[in-house]
């Protein structure tokens, strides 16, 4: 019997989506993410991370029921993926109802607003690799919440590529771009976080 060796190295495997599915669960929690077959691994939600998604969730959905018919939240375990070899999971999402009339729940292709919460050990990962994989998919607003500089960064597609709208500190608010009169204060997001050090 052949054990199946893991790897996040393109120079070793690249997967189909089919094998991605079929991978058991990483070990300590977390889950895996594929992008042109490549092998991402990113760990279990922080606590820090936790409290700030359930701030943002209760403004996004909030303004979501207020709006009946505008569109639908979706959140973690709801993928954005390709039939070839991409899957990600953003940490919430926004689809339209004018998307939500030619999309399959279960077959999300794209999203008009994407929201990643980062952290230290996924920053990077969300600001270049799975940000620049949500840009080639046709995303049309992203929001890069830090965790740490407690900012929340705004980026809106365009022709040439993402164009970052700014970076959102304390007293601020940000203005969703594609969803017309959703506003976020910055401020309560990360109001339950202990001081930074």
């Amino acid at each position: 019997m052949t054990v199946q060796t893991i790897t996040t190295s393109p120079l070793i495997k690249r997967y189909t989506l089919q094998e991605f599915w079929d991978l058991p669960n990483p070990p300590g929690g977390g889950h895996y993410e594929l992008i042109g077959g490549v092998l991402y691994m990113v760990a279990p939600p922080s606590g820090r991370h936790n409290s700030v998604w359930s701030v943002l969730s209760e403004y996004l959905y909030g303004f979501v029921l207020a709006h009946p018919g505008i569109g639908r939240v979706l959140a973690p375990r709801a993928a954005i993926w390709t039939d070839e070899d991409t899957y990600l999971e953003p940490d919430l999402m926004f689809l339209s109802a004018e998307r939500l009339r030619t999309t399959d729940l279960g077959k999300i292709r794209s999203a008009d607003l994407v929201i990643e919460i980062s952290s230290p050990s996924t920053s990077t990962y969300d600001r270049t690799t799975k940000a620049d994989t949500y840009l080639y998919l046709g995303v049309r607003e992203l929001w890069l919440v830090d965790t740490e500089r407690r900012t929340i960064e705004q980026r809106v597609l365009e022709e040439w590529g993402w164009r970052v709208i700014g970076r959102f500190g304390a007293g601020t608010e940000v203005h969703a771009a594609v969803l017309p009169g959703f506003i976020c204060p910055v401020t309560p997001i990360f109001a339950d976080l202990a001081p930074p050090s």
